[in-house]
C-alpha cells in the first residue's frame, strides 16, 4: 500500500489536482461528442487552461490556508 501511496503522490501530488484534470478531461470530451457544444470546439484550448488554471489556484488556496 506505501508502494501505491508513493507513486499517487509522485504522479499526481494531491486529489484535487487529479479530480480537477479529470473533470476537464470529461468536459472535453463532451465538446467533442454532444453536437449541441460543437460551437465550443473553436475555444476547447481556452477552456482546457482555464480549468487547470483554477484547479492549481484551489489546490494553492488550500496548501496556504492549511494549519500545517
Amino acid at each position: 500500500m506505501k508502494a501505491i501511496k508513493a507513486i499517487y503522490n509522485f504522479v499526481v501530488g494531491d486529489i484535487i489536482i487529479l479530480i480537477g484534470v479529470l473533470l476537464a478531461v470529461v468536459i472535453l470530451a463532451l465538446i467533442h461528442t454532444v453536437s449541441f457544444l460543437a460551437p465550443l470546439r473553436a475555444i476547447e484550448g481556452i477552456i482546457l487552461v482555464l480549468v487547470v488554471l483554477a484547479v492549481l489556484v484551489a489546490t494553492l488556496n488550500r496548501e496556504t490556508l492549511s494549519k500545517r
